[in-house]
């Protein structure tokens, strides 16, 4: 598994994930807010501080894109 976060992407989803992760938290048992839209916001939270962690997002990988740089070749 070779990184494809670069650092700018990998802070946009940790404050993110936060911040989902929070609006979940704060949602929960609040009747004006839906079950699944709490769940969605609590998944979706922490699935993005998790790739922020490993830098690695396999949505990025099946669609070819990477937002770090490549690792200088020593040949």
């Amino acid at each position: 598994m070779n990184a494809n976060i670069g650092k700018i992407d990998r802070l946009a989803r940790f404050a993110l994930g936060l911040v989902a992760l929070a609006f979940g938290l704060v949602s929960l048992g609040n009747p004006a807010w839906p079950v699944w839209s709490t769940t969605v916001l609590l998944i979706v939270g922490a699935v993005l501080i998790g790739t922020a962690a490993i830098r690695f997002c396999p949505a990025y990988r099946l669609v070819g894109v990477r937002t770090c740089q490549m690792p200088k070749s020593t040949s």
